[in-house]
């Protein structure tokens, strides 16, 4: 336990480091990331993130490296202590504009939705917003940037608990285990049952 705590504790410090660097101008940072690009289907989802402390509990780390409890648990705690913004865009919209004009709505949509407004966006990746903010764009920025892996928690989570509902509505596709992504079980069901109205059409099913 000691040692968990530990190393959440370094992995914070590390994560710090780049709104650390900016401290000095004093500005209101907001961290910006996806989730939801690769998927054969369901929608793309942005996370925005204003930090109000720097301190977690839980762990905070590029979503992808946590597991879904995880997830979850460091999803409630940003959730307490954050400004936080989700913006989401469906199959049928990323159909008609491709996935990276839908990946890059999503996140306006997410930043649209804070209620602060903030001085300085912290991008994860190069994907360039046609918004009238000044902001940096850090390529694996989950893993070098607080705000930006909380962005990714949010954003995951999001995604996950829509596709949660989806299975639901599906259930031969599991996409309560796949999220949507093209699995061997998904692939399969694709042959079986064809697709379903969440499916991206605009993307080759692999079958």
């Amino acid at each position: 336990m000691r040692q968990r705590i530990r190393l959440n504790r370094l992995r914070l410090k590390a994560l710090r480091k780049y709104e650390l660097s900016l401290s000095n101008e004093k500005l209101l940072t907001a961290g910006v990331d996806e989730a939801g690009r690769g998927p054969l289907a369901g929608p793309v989802v942005a996370g925005a993130v204003i930090l109000k402390k720097k301190d977690f509990k839980k762990r905070i780390d590029d979503s992808k490296c946590l597991s879904e409890r995880e997830r979850q648990e460091a999803f409630n705690e940003i959730r307490k202590n954050c400004h936080i913004g989700i913006g989401i865009v469906d199959n049928r919209v990323i159909d008609e504009i491709n996935i990276f004009q839908a990946a890059r709505l999503a996140m306006k949509k997410a930043l649209a939705s804070l209620k602060i407004k903030p001085d300085l966006l912290l991008v994860d990746g190069n994907m360039k917003l046609d918004v009238p903010i000044r902001a940096n764009y850090i390529i694996r920025g989950d893993k070098k940037c607080l705000s930006i892996a909380c962005a990714s928690i949010v954003a995951k989570v999001t995604r996950d608990s829509i596709m949660h509902k989806y299975h639901k509505q599906f259930p031969e596709y599991g996409f309560n285990e796949n999220k949507g992504y093209p699995t061997k079980k998904h692939r399969k069901a694709l042959i079986e049952f064809g697709s379903c109205s969440i499916h991206r059409e605009s993307f080759k099913l692999k079958t």
